[in-house]
C-alpha cells in the first residue's frame, strides 16, 4: 500500500496569494480534493462553509497566522508554506502557535510527504514536529541560516527538544 493513500481523497484547503503556487499544489496533490483561495477573505468564508481534513497556509499576503488560528479552532491539521516569511522567527512562531509543519517553498516537491507525516502523526497521535525535524534536518536550516540559527532562542529550542523527547518516550511506554 502506497504511502499516498492517506491522502487519497483528503480535502485540502491551501491559501496563497501567489496563482502559479496554488497550480504547483494542486498538480502535486491530485490524489486529494484540492479547495484553493488567494486571499484572506475567500479563505475565511470556505473555512466557515467548509470542513477540512488539512490545510496548507502561505504566511505572507494572505495573513497565514490569522488563517492558522481560524484552522485549529476547525481542529484542521495545518502546514505552514512560505518562501518570503523563512526566517528562524516564523519556524519559532508557527510550533508556538500550532502549525503541524513548517515548510520551504523550495521543497514543496516534498508537499505530499510533509502532509502524509502531519496525518500519520496525528493519527498516532504523536508530535508533528518529531517527523518534520527528520525531514528538514538542522543542517538545512544551517545552509540557509548558519550554523547558529537556533542560538537567537536557545531556551525555545532546548524545550522544543525535551518536548519531542519526553512524548516519544510517553508513546513507547504506552505501545
Amino acid at each position: 500500500m502506497s504511502e499516498t493513500n492517506i491522502l487519497e481523497g483528503k480535502k485540502v484547503l491551501i491559501v496563497d496569494d501567489e496563482p502559479d503556487i496554488l497550480s504547483v499544489l494542486e498538480e502535486l496533490l491530485t490524489m486529494c480534493k484540492v479547495v484553493k483561495a488567494t486571499t484572506f477573505e475567500e479563505a475565511k468564508a470556505l473555512l466557515d462553509s467548509q470542513k477540512f481534513d488539512i490545510a496548507v497556509l502561505d504566511i505572507m499576503g494572505v495573513e497565514g497566522y490569522k488563517l492558522l488560528q481560524m484552522t485549529k479552532l476547525h481542529h484542521i491539521p495545518t502546514l505552514m508554506l512560505t518562501a518570503h516569511a523563512l526566517t528562524p522567527d516564523n519556524v519559532v512562531r508557527s510550533i508556538k502557535e500550532g502549525a503541524d509543519s513548517y515548510v520551504p517553498k523550495d521543497e514543496i516537491g516534498n508537499i505530499a510527504a510533509f502532509l502524509i507525516d502531519v496525518l500519520k502523526a496525528r493519527e498516532k497521535g504523536i508530535n508533528p514536529w518529531k517527523p518534520w525535524q527528520d525531514r528538514l534536518p538542522s543542517s538545512y536550516f544551517e545552509r540557509k541560516w548558519g550554523a547558529a540559527w537556533q542560538d537567537t532562542d536557545k531556551e525555545f529550542w532546548n524545550t522544543f527538544r525535551e518536548s519531542l523527547k519526553a512524548r516519544k518516550e510517553k508513546k513507547e511506554k504506552a505501545d
